[in-house]
């Protein structure tokens, strides 16, 4: 059965690491308003994140009716209402929806970055029907600023009280980089560092133009991101690993690699389909409002109040 058309308009706000995003969806999902602003970091009590968010909803003439999703990096717990743990913010058992509420004076949908964003890709994959097949599993990779991974079962995100899919806080225990997490090495923003470029799409361009010095990098980026992701191949058998983030912005130079990788790593199984995400760097966002909706939709009786 599809699902129900949306009659409302709704709010799906970023907290990355570098940039707070904002999206405003409507009913059909085109963006009505899209709006950036630098994320205040580190900001160990959160507050000047909040303020920040507020000015992003703000910004995209959010209707007080709109339903807002706030998607965070890191630890998430949903349900408490807490980010657990942000090693790239400062954050550790930060009251975030009681913040958020706060500082928007509205009901706030908290989300995990990166379930967020697989919420929006795994909808996209699943095309205009929304169906998603019966034990389906897929695999939602961000690799920006951070790296993390999702799982979606029937379109639903293993959360495990915010822990799911950290594969970015492997230590990696051999090879030169023995001792780091795999996303102080294989995150788009550690590759850019390690190559001494700007930012990830600058090294891409190097290792296109043949410089061996970005070469090495690349590979090692590769190496390490296919060792995080194998173990979760293995044990969940996606149908489907979508990357994203501002690697995956390197298209077929990422996944035609970390595919061969993949496949050394876990001979004689069945390899997922690896393809680059749609949203880009707004899949979050994008989620974040869905979720919002989703959850006004279940519970009319907590949506905003036109003022």
């Amino acid at each position: 059965m599809s699902p129900a058309v949306p009659t409302a308009s709704a709010v799906g706000v970023d907290v990355g690491g570098t940039s707070t995003k904002g999206l405003r969806i409507g009913p059909d999902g085109a963006v009505l308003a899209e709006h950036r602003r630098p994320t205040p970091s580190p900001d160990p009590d959160g507050r000047r994140t909040a303020e920040t968010v507020a000015a992003v909803v703000d910004a995209l003439g959010a209707d007080p009716r709109d339903a807002v999703g706030v998607a965070l990096p890191g630890v998430v717990d949903e349900v408490a209402g807490t980010a657990v743990l942000s090693v790239n913010l400062g954050w550790r058992d930060v009251p975030a929806t009681r913040l958020l509420e706060g500082a928007l004076g509205r009901p706030v949908v908290l989300a995990h970055d990166v379930r967020a964003g697989a919420v929006a890709e795994d909808a996209a994959a699943a095309g205009a029907s929304g169906d998603v097949p019966s034990g389906e599993v897929s695999v939602f990779v961000a690799v920006g600023t951070g790296l993390a991974a999702a799982v979606l079962v029937d379109g639903r995100p293993l959360v495990a009280g915010g822990w799911a899919g950290e594969v970015g806080q492997l230590l990696l225990v051999d090879g030169p980089h023995a001792g780091l997490r795999v996303e102080e090495v294989a995150s788009a923003a550690a590759t850019a560092r390690r190559a001494g470029a700007p930012d990830a799409l600058t090294v891409a361009r190097r290792v296109r133009a043949g410089d061996p010095a970005a070469r090495a990098v690349w590979r090692e980026t590769v190496e390490a991101l296919a060792g995080a992701l194998a173990g979760l191949v293995v044990a969940v058998a996606p149908s489907r690993v979508v990357m994203g983030g501002g690697l995956a912005l390197a298209g077929d130079l990422l996944l035609d690699p970390l595919a061969a990788e993949l496949a050394r790593r876990t001979p004689g199984l069945r390899a997922p389909h690896l393809l680059p995400a749609v949203h880009g760097d707004t899949a979050a966002a994008r989620g974040a409002a869905m979720l919002a909706r989703a959850a006004q939709d279940r519970h009319p009786s907590t949506a905003p109040v036109p003022g």
